[in-house]
């Protein structure tokens, strides 16, 4: 049985301007210690994805209109605030998308490292901050007994993306979702968060949701890829499968923008057009637009 088992998800905003269909109708599983990737340009749905598991898209303008997102004996998308609560920090925790604004400016590292220990019962006060030290070692910050005290303000944001690694692995959950936790990082510092992420995932056996529009870092990180694209997966399956037999043309559109794999003098292959307006109704692919490969049948029919 899967760990996380999400059946036709749909997250809709109530604008103004009409409905936005930021997550379409998406069913995906989580394995126990498998590591999930979702990729896509900004705008398809994957941060919205995962917020909608975690409940934390505002409501309103935002609703859930439909599916089940089952997590052991609970419907993530049903449950009672205090099941989320008990839930949240513990058994699934999250890295959110920016370190600099994730923090809370006005108080220490220690307090906001041991908050989910205490919140959650599984340690006091003094056993927390021994944790807390232990676990700022283990994603690498120097000094860690001293620093553990310091402000969010006095780290940098590469050290601000470590605090919150170390506050999301704290309490050994079950899963924990990455929402682009590379994202303003230096190649260098991206690659030893990723780095610490899979070491940790290893040691506990924790299952991770890896969020990024980065096909680089996707390719040697994850078990399986869902390819999000105008709020749907267009492509879902094991990662050699994604890299090297693709079927959806958006697939191979993100493939061909890897500078990496450009020849060298060429110029940078990017995808032309720009990406759906959510709130506006597709009868077919809504990659169509965009495609070189669009038929007249891409304009009716969504594909398979």
């Amino acid at each position: 049985m899967a760990l996380i088992e999400v059946d036709n998800l749909k997250t809709y905003f109530h604008t103004r301007n009409g409905v936005v269909k930021a997550v379409d109708d998406i069913s995906f599983t989580l394995e126990k210690g498998e590591v999930l990737g979702i990729v896509g340009e900004s705008g398809s749905g994957k941060s919205v994805t995962v917020h909608t598991l975690m409940g934390l898209v505002p409501q309103p303008p935002g609703r859930i209109e439909g599916g089940t997102a089952k997590f052991d004996d609970s419907n993530l998308l049903t449950a009672d605030e205090s099941v989320l609560r008990s839930l949240r920090g513990k058994r699934i925790s999250m890295i959110f998308q920016d370190p600099m604004t994730s923090l809370n400016p006005y108080l220490r590292i220690s307090e906001q490292l041991i908050e989910p220990l205490l919140i959650h019962g599984q340690a006091n006060r003094e056993e927390a901050l021994k944790r807390a030290i232990n676990m700022l070692e283990k994603v690498g910050m120097n000094d860690a007994a001293e620093r553990v005290h310091s402000y969010p303000h006095e780290f940098s944001g590469g050290m601000r993306q470590r605090v919150m690694i170390a506050m999301a692995l704290i309490t050994d959950p079950e899963v924990l979702i990455a929402d682009e936790p590379t994202t303003a990082l230096d190649v260098t510092v991206q690659a030893q968060i990723l780095e610490l992420i899979k070491k940790e995932q290893q040691e506990l056996g924790t299952a991770v949701i890896l969020i990024t529009h980065d096909l680089g870092v996707v390719s040697g990180f994850c078990d399986r890829i869902n390819v999000m694209y105008g709020g749907k997966i267009v492509e879902s399956g094991p990662t050699k499968e994604i890299f090297y037999n693709p079927q959806h043309p958006y697939n191979r559109a993100l493939q061909n923008s890897i500078p990496a794999l450009q020849a060298k003098g060429k110029e940078l292959y990017t995808i032309p057009g720009m990406p759906p307006d959510m709130s506006k109704q597709s009868a077919g692919c809504s990659f169509a637009p965009r495609c070189e490969h669009a038929t007249d049948l891409c304009t009716s029919e969504p594909p398979e």
